[in-house]
């Protein structure tokens, strides 16, 4: 690969010094138009491209905007990493992308990473083993270097700073009382995300929800495929379940699947709802009805806060922005009545 011509290269060239150079490249009117045409001439027949990076250290900003998710494969983190993307590019900022794997010292590491980056602000969603150890010492290395941070989806009050987020525990209550309006009986909670605030969150809307209509408690907590197998062949018939609120998209696509594969009619025999709102809920046979968690507006949010602070718009203490989730009424549920 040909390697690029710097600005002291150039400044040897022309016998003239780096400063002249580089103010004749930015049309600085105390360099001679002569000069500022042959400084522009040499750089461009030369292929000369300014270092993008040492100019904006100089403007100390460097226009790029650091976000860490806990994973890339559900498609709630996919839709809100493009409304984050679509948003930065729009207002002018670059996208730096790291992705925890759910583990507190990746989170770590790319923090530390982005921060190495010089980005100007930070977008976060906690990986689930943060959260479970209650572990954010690392945030405090976020303001130290005064650094603008924002919280989506999955929380924590131990951390001030912007925050946007759902109702999770109002619309966990709102799917779980919608399960019981559609006729069923008895209606359980699934999650793989335990430990979480968002399933924290969830869980409490739905035993609220059970409280509430004076309705048995049934909460599950799935890690391997061989969960839903159990649930089927032990929990299922013994607590005559026929309604499952579920925390997330994957499980719930799982659930389903184990129940289709069991004989199970869905919504005649067990109805499900889901959080999050993605394709392969959308798609599924039978498909998902879901509490849309608009993922691609979480990231749009989250971006226009971050900037509004990377640019001083924003003086006031910690802003937390939360969306009106939307219900999706699909084929998992029966028709549920007013």
């Amino acid at each position: 690969m040909e390697n690029k011509v710097t600005l002291k290269e150039l400044s040897k060239i022309l016998n003239v010094s780096i400063s002249t150079v580089s103010k004749a490249l930015n049309d600085s009117s105390e360099i001679s138009h002569e000069t500022r045409q042959r400084v522009k001439e040499l750089a461009k027949l030369n292929n000369y491209l300014p270092n993008a990076m040492a100019q904006n250290l100089k403007k100390k900003s460097t226009r790029t905007i650091g976000v860490i998710i806990p994973a890339i494969l559900p498609q709630f983190f996919s839709k809100v990493l493009h409304g984050i993307e679509t948003r930065a590019n729009k207002l002018g900022y670059k996208v730096i992308v790291c992705i925890s794997n759910e583990s507190l010292e990746k989170e770590k590491d790319g923090i530390l990473t982005l921060i190495t980056s010089q980005v100007d602000g930070l977008i976060i969603s906690l990986a689930r083993e943060t959260q479970t150890m209650g572990s954010y010492d690392h945030f405090q290395m976020v303001s130290q270097y005064n650094i603008p941070l924002v919280l989506f989806d999955r929380v924590t009050s131990q951390i001030d700073c912007d925050k946007v987020i759902i109702q999770d525990r109002e619309e966990a209550r709102k799917a779980t009382a919608a399960l019981f309006r559609s006729g069923c009986k008895n209606v359980a909670y699934f999650s793989a995300i335990s430990h979480t605030s968002v399933d924290n969150e969830r869980k409490r809307g739905y035993e609220m929800a059970c409280e509430n209509l004076n309705k048995r408690i049934f909460t599950y907590t799935v890690e391997t495929n061989e969960d839903f197998d159990k649930f089927f062949q032990h929990e299922f018939i013994k607590r005559s379940i026929d309604g499952i609120l579920v925390a997330d998209e994957l499980t719930a696509i799982l659930l389903m699947k184990t129940a289709l594969k069991r004989g199970l009619q869905i919504p005649l025999d067990l109805s499900v709802i889901g959080f999050a709102n993605g394709t392969m809920g959308e798609h599924f046979i039978t498909s998902l009805s879901v509490v849309d968690q608009r993922a691609m507006d979480q990231g749009i949010q989250a971006v226009d806060l971050v900037v509004d602070r990377i640019e001083g718009r924003t003086k006031e203490d910690p802003v937390e922005v939360s969306l009106e989730a939307t219900f999706i009424y699909r084929e998992s549920t029966r028709l549920i009545s007013a």
